[in-house]
């Protein structure tokens, strides 16, 4: 995360008032006699810095005769005994430590290897290599280019070697962001500036599209070790507590590295970046003295106010400021397919259907290799040359969700999309998140588009049938998004002011921060009224001056203050402003990670998304929970089925 104002934020500083000799004989009365006195161990070690652990462990040594760090072994047992023992190391040589797990044994530890190497500067590299070299007796380097290779490997070559020097003549691209002594350090914010005002993309954007793996990581690392966008530690601390148990070892990693450095800014750039606190994923995946230990390493619960520290405000005006700036290119997985011949089609389509049996194979190989408009010329042609419909002999010949597939991928998307629509609100319950995700992601001509072909197939507008099965300020949202009438253009930074803050010195009161001071209902009104109307680019302007005039966080307000659909819908938009590959991402993700699959969601997303951003979508996916889509779909029949969509 990038610094403050001030510098980076720790949660774990100096204790005032600090005697190495009683807090060793406090750890010594705690380990005396049966059984140990674990919360005055955690409270004593988290409680100090890591230079002050240092100073204990001499005393305890001098007044006792023993290794404390031995003590605390035999004392200590599983994740807590782990993390405490990390906590006394000194912080080289429990990089060392991290580094010999990462590349001992069968496998190895790639992500452990970027994040570490990435990460530190040059006086904690070198002091690496020394803590390695006296823990192991071993070249750090030798060992780390016997366990990779390639490109990554040269990386890290690189890493270890402290560089003290730019090039200035012919470099090689991978070279620049490791050159990060102290005084370049500064340059290197100004280099990714210009370079984001030459390319009009951001240096991450570059290296997600030119690379891939590993070395594709590691650059990422390295190249915004020194930017905004820092959010390795953030992403595997999101990996770490997410998924089929805990990853304790990278937990405590991050956990124990950070905590003086930039605890404060990961923890907003978390809360920023998931739907919940760091402090509360903690909770909710560990457990006992491992889980206290951890906590108070975290410092604090950031959704309970909704505000920003003072320092992490500006962090969140200028995460803001770079979505408001950063142009996205949006990239599909299923292109126009060459020499397209809409009869040759027809007729292959035919012959796979007639007589007994169906060859889904070669119906797969036609669908999904064509654009959207070359289907639409394929039904035309089924229709003049053999008279049939192609929709019906597809339904008569397929099932279950190969069908709702095939079908959804014939339909035009305004056809599709209204189906959607219909499917949502159909029946007993109404799929409330599936009304939102379509409404807040298409476009004004989309939804235009949209409303026609559901008037045209269901006889019925969708603003009546929305109104006719939602209720109350949900259904107001709804309809206001149905109207497919949000400004376009870019944004306007009068209005943006005027749409966001509060401005004492002006005596102004002014919309959306004055909204959070008012009942759940006015805030309601009013927030409705900008974030249904206004375009997206005007939006992130809007959001990056809500924080400066309000020290509040956007989306935590909508989650703390409002609820039920109205805090869905609200929460949707923003999340879609903010990035919408990601929202979309996260939609995949939770109709698949719980027990049985939510295959309308699946089929519904990766149609309609196909021949828009699939790609970016496919990447945000991979980036946010470390598992390409591809490996993320359980059932074996989605997996054949959308493999034709390019997931892998």
């Amino acid at each position: 995360c990038q610094p403050s104002a001030q510098g980076r934020l720790g949660t774990v500083t100096d204790a005032p008032d600090f005697d190495a000799s009683a807090d060793a004989e406090t750890l010594y009365n705690a380990m005396k006699g049966i059984g140990s006195d674990k919360e005055a161990i955690l409270d004593l070690v988290t409680g100090r810095s890591n230079a002050q652990r240092q100073e204990i462990v001499q005393a305890y040594k001098s007044s006792y005769g023993k290794d404390l760090i031995d003590d605390l072994k035999y004392e200590l047992t599983g994740h807590f005994e782990r993390l405490i023992v990390s906590l006394m190391r000194p912080q080289a040589y429990h990089d060392a430590k991290e580094i010999h797990d990462a590349i001992k044994g069968a496998g190895t530890d790639e992500k452990c290897l970027i994040e570490v190497l990435a990460s530190r500067n040059n006086q904690q590299i070198h002091d690496l290599v020394e803590a390695y070299k006296d823990a192991y007796d071993s070249d750090i380097e030798e060992d780390v280019t016997g366990e990779t290779s390639g490109h990554f490997k040269k990386m890290l070559v690189v890493l270890l070697q402290v560089s003290c020097f730019i090039r200035t003549q012919p470099w090689k691209q991978e070279m620049i962001p490791c050159q990060r002594m102290t005084p370049f350090s500064c340059l290197l914010p100004a280099v990714f500036d210009k370079y984001q005002e030459i390319a009009e993309t951001s240096i991450e954007d570059s290296i997600k599209s030119e690379l891939s793996g590993d070395f594709e990581n590691l650059m990422l690392a390295v190249g915004t070790c020194w930017t905004l966008s820092d959010n390795t530690p953030v992403k595997s601390l999101s990996l770490s507590l997410q998924g089929l148990g805990t990853q304790d070892n990278t937990l405590i990693r991050i956990m124990i590295c950070r905590s003086e450095i930039d605890m404060l800014d990961i923890r907003e750039c978390f809360r920023m970046s998931y739907e919940k606190s760091l402090y509360n994923m903690i909770k909710e995946d560990t457990s006992g003295d491992y889980k206290r230990t951890l906590l108070a390493l975290c410092g604090g619960d950031d959704d309970l106010a909704g505000e920003f520290f003072p320092e992490a405000a500006q962090l969140a005006y200028k995460m803001w400021e770079t979505s408001a700036m950063t142009k996205v290119q949006l990239r599909p997985t299923i292109r126009p397919a060459s020499d397209f011949d809409p009869a040759e089609d027809a007729q292959n389509l035919r012959k796979a259907m007639k007589g007994f049996g169906t060859d889904e194979d070669v119906i797969i190989d036609i669908v999904a290799n064509r654009s959207n408009e070359q289907r639409q010329e394929i039904r035309q042609a089924f229709k003049s040359i053999l008279g049939r419909d192609l929709m019906k002999d597809l339904k008569s010949e397929l099932s279950k969700n190969l069908e709702r597939l095939i079908i959804g991928l014939m339909l035009t998307p305004a056809e599709f999309d209204a189906k959607m629509m219909r499917k949502a609100m159909e029946g007993a319950g109404t799929d409330e998140h599936a009304l939102i995700e379509i409404l807040v992601t298409r476009s004004n001509e989309e939804i235009h588009a949209m409303n026609a072909a559901y008037e045209d197939g269901y006889k019925k507008s969708m603003e009546d049938a929305i109104q006719s099965d939602t209720s109350g300020r949900f259904s107001q949202i709804l309809t206001s998004l149905v109207q497919g009438a949000r400004e376009q253009g870019p944004a306007d930074w009068d209005r943006a002011l005027v749409d966001a803050q509060v401005s004492t010195s002006c005596n102004m009161t002014l919309e959306l921060a004055d909204a959070c001071n008012e009942d759940s209902d006015d805030m309601e009104i009013k927030f409705m009224s900008i974030l249904c109307t206004r375009s997206f680019p005007h939006l992130r302007r809007v959001f990056q001056e809500f924080v400066r005039c309000s020290n509040k966080d956007i989306e935590q307000i909508i989650k703390n203050e409002m609820s039920g659909d109205v805090k869905q819908a609200m929460y949707g938009i923003v999340r879609s402003v903010k990035n919408q590959p990601n929202y979309i991402a996260e939609r995949l993700y939770k109709a698949m990670k719980c027990i049985g699959t939510d295959d309308r969601a699946l089929i519904r997303i990766m149609v309609s998304r196909s021949e828009v951003d699939l790609f970016n979508v496919r990447k945000e996916f991979k980036e946010t929970h470390d598992c390409s889509l591809h490996e993320f779909i359980q059932v074996e029949t989605m997996v054949v089925s959308f493999h034709i969509l390019r997931v892998e």
